[in-house]
């Protein structure tokens, strides 16, 4: 499978201001851009109350007056207009001459019956805590650790199940979302030739393998995860399910051990919490993998992408939840080689994961 390699990421140049030369009083384009990133919590907070309220829902394809929304949705009008001409100012909605809104591709998306919905993703990352430990972020670059024990006195993960309720349900929700996205985008892209069989490390659900095991019925898969994780595993996968014959679920910790030994290794975005983490996830896979095995990591990259805004906002959130990093090619490629992988090729799986390619060296 060839692919074209990714467009440099472009950084909205018709909207970007140049820089002006030394001395020149900046441009009301640059004041007014800048003023817009300041403020740039009240579009998040629009998006978060138009899901919450679930605008998007109660509008179908024809425009609609905002007093005809309000009714639909049991609040208040005036308050939905202004909130409507806000969302609708960033695309999110659009408002015709006569004063009725209608659908974008943007608004869309936040329809909970909509194809690639992302509903749930908003809501994720835009959940109570977030606003929390955001006013942090210059502490953690100072120091370069997280803040979120020192805010909620527990590591992220643990007040998250513990006490996170309504959060916690809304973090699965939007895991389960994005990971099927994925899955698909996954199931096409990777390469089978040759294998048998495949681990899916860290794997959640373990949608991307039930999708490799729905393409190949002569394949035979691993899940790893977490036990509370693996317990709630695609019900493809669980007993009785239309895959399960093909496959096991392991419960277990990938940096402690990874007692598999498969033809594919697939490990997707869990090597974002340390460094230390990673390494040792690498070496377990190392040690578990029969020379000439394949290793395949999924991630989300600080670099090379068309994503960066949402990819590098991302990176800053990790780094305030548990001190983690999204990677840069250079970065992942120096740790896999590190660990003594031999790196193939390095491809964009969709407009958000690159893969990295490698094999175990006999």
């Amino acid at each position: 499978m060839t692919t074209a390699p990714p467009a440099k990421p472009r950084n909205d140049t018709a909207t970007t201001p140049s820089t002006p030369a030394e001395g020149a009083p900046p441009s009301v384009q640059a004041a007014m851009r800048l003023r817009e990133i300041v403020f740039g919590a009240a579009p998040a907070a629009a998006v978060r109350a138009a899901a919450t309220l679930g605008v998007a829902d109660a509008l179908d394809d024809d425009p609609a007056q905002a007093e005809d929304l309000a009714r639909r949705l049991d609040i208040e009008p005036k308050p939905l207009r202004r909130l409507l001409r806000t969302l609708a100012s960033h695309g999110v909605f659009a408002e015709t001459d006569d004063g009725r809104f209608e659908h974008t591709e943007m608004s869309r998306l936040l329809r909970q019956d909509a194809p690639g919905s992302l509903h749930h993703i908003t809501l994720w990352c835009t959940e109570p805590w977030t606003w929390q430990v955001w006013p942090r972020l210059a502490e953690a670059v100072r120091t370069g650790s997280g803040v979120f024990p020192e805010v909620f006195g527990k590591n992220f993960f643990e007040y998250l199940h513990s006490e996170g309720g309504e959060s916690a349900r809304v973090f699965d929700r939007a895991m389960t979302s994005s990971s099927r996205q994925a899955a698909k985008d996954l199931a096409e892209f990777v390469d089978l030739t040759g294998v048998r069989s495949v681990v899916d490390i860290g794997g959640g659900q373990g949608m991307v393998l039930a999708g490799l095991l729905e393409r190949d019925p002569a394949l035979h898969g691993t899940l790893l995860d977490l036990p509370a994780v693996v317990a709630n595993a695609d019900s493809r996968l669980r007993k009785g399910g239309s895959l399960a014959d093909r496959v096991r679920l392991i419960p277990g910790d990938c940096r402690e051990a990874i007692p598999v030994e498969a033809d594919l290794y697939i490990i997707k975005n869990i090597l974002e919490w340390d460094d230390a983490s990673t390494r040792a996830t690498l070496r377990n896979v190392m040690a578990a993998a029969a020379p000439g095995a394949r290793v395949l990591v999924i991630e989300n990259l600080v670099d090379d992408s068309p994503s960066m805004r949402f990819t590098t906002a991302m990176d800053l959130l990790l780094l305030l939840n548990v001190g983690g990093a999204k990677h840069s090619k250079q970065s992942m490629s120096a740790l896999m080689t590190e660990a003594g992988l031999t790196i193939d090729d390095i491809r964009p799986v969709n407009s958000y994961l690159h893969a990295f390619q490698a094999v175990v060296p006999g």
